[in-house]
């Protein structure tokens, strides 16, 4: 009984994974640090931070109470152009269940952010593109199936398992994006919204030779509205919508930013992920470092199932500048 447990266990995530395109579960990895992975949320994102470059990293457990937990761990690098252009880079891998699931990206990204308008041009549109590899696999040797059940022991590794006639599925990926934002210093209050669709190319996702599954489009909308309460702390509510076919996830939240003495910043808020989670979360920033740590509690009828089926998240972020000295002029992130 405990291995046939563990098979269906194994069969629900691997199947649910392999052929999410028919269902409603949604495809693609997703964080609750969003706002810290721009390259994940907004091609348009590309570049847009006070420095020359940054680089961030991510790192999200989820389900760890469920069979082998769902790992995502992803890395970006990205510069801001001295012209019209910035550039960018990203790898990020979501590995899950006992069958050795994969779900790989790796994407070149290029943002225009040229159209300037209002005041000072602090009105910012910025457009992004987004282009790759994207790459899902498994490893059928770390499966149990259904061929492989004896009535008298139970799962007998000594049967043969089913034969697959693919095991991966490669395709180019492509996505978009564009990106508002208020850029304007010293204002109380300053909108950001972006929209962005990945995945524009519908890349097969084969994992049988007569198989037509494609990946769907991925839409994303995202904004958020920084209030300066007083020039040492600010709040910003925030929003996110995705849709990938009939998949859809809707988050809604706040943080506050606390300025402290020897340029140090405090973080504190929570984002509510509607029918599924709840996501307090807390940072520092330091000499251009942000470490940011969130914690997903499950509010869904996952959470009866399986107790301590919870998520965790870690990102740290890096932006270099050059040595050059500048009139000091706050940036307004259109990110957080």
């Amino acid at each position: 009984m405990r291995a046939i447990s563990k098979f269906m266990i194994l069969a629900v995530s691997v199947g649910s994974l392999l052929f999410a395109s028919k269902t409603n579960a949604q495809i693609d990895p997703h964080f609750s640090q969003y706002y810290m992975y721009p390259s994940w949320l907004n091609p348009a994102l590309t570049g847009v931070f006070d420095g020359d470059y940054r680089v961030t990293g991510i790192y999200r457990s989820q389900w760890g109470n469920i069979t082998t937990p769902f790992s995502t761990p992803g890395v970006s690098v990205d510069f801001n152009g001295a012209n019209t252009l910035n550039f960018g880079g990203s790898v990020m891998q979501q590995t899950a269940g006992d069958g050795g699931y994969s779900y790989l990206t790796a994407y070149g990204n290029i943002a225009y952010t040229g159209v300037k308008f209002g005041t000072m041009g602090y009105q910012r549109l910025v457009f992004g593109l987004q282009a790759g590899l994207i790459q899902r696999k498994f490893n059928p040797n770390k499966m149990q199936w259904g061929s492989q059940y004896n009535p008298l022991i139970g799962y007998d590794p000594n049967l043969p398992p089913d034969i697959l006639s693919r095991t991966s599925a490669s395709a180019f990926d492509a996505g978009a994006g564009v990106l508002y934002y208020d850029a304007e210093p010293g204002k109380k209050m300053n909108l950001y919204a972006g929209f962005s669709a990945s995945h524009i190319t519908m890349p097969e996702d084969k994992f049988s030779a007569n198989s037509s599954e494609k990946i769907p489009v991925r839409y994303t909308l995202h904004g958020g509205l920084r209030i300066a309460v007083n020039e040492n702390f600010s709040v910003t509510p925030n929003i996110l919508y995705l849709r990938q076919r009939t998949a859809s996830e809707f988050m809604i939240g706040a943080y506050g930013q606390i300025k402290a003495p020897l340029g140090t910043e405090f973080l504190f808020g929570a984002n509510y992920r509607l029918k599924d989670a709840i996501s307090p979360y807390i940072g520092i920033f330091y000499k251009n470092v942000t470490l940011g740590i969130s914690y997903d509690v499950n509010s869904s009828d996952l959470s009866k199932i399986q107790r301590g089926s919870n998520s965790f998240e870690i990102s740290l972020s890096f932006i270099g500048k050059k040595k050059t000295k500048t009139p000091k002029v706050e940036f307004i992130c259109p990110r957080l």
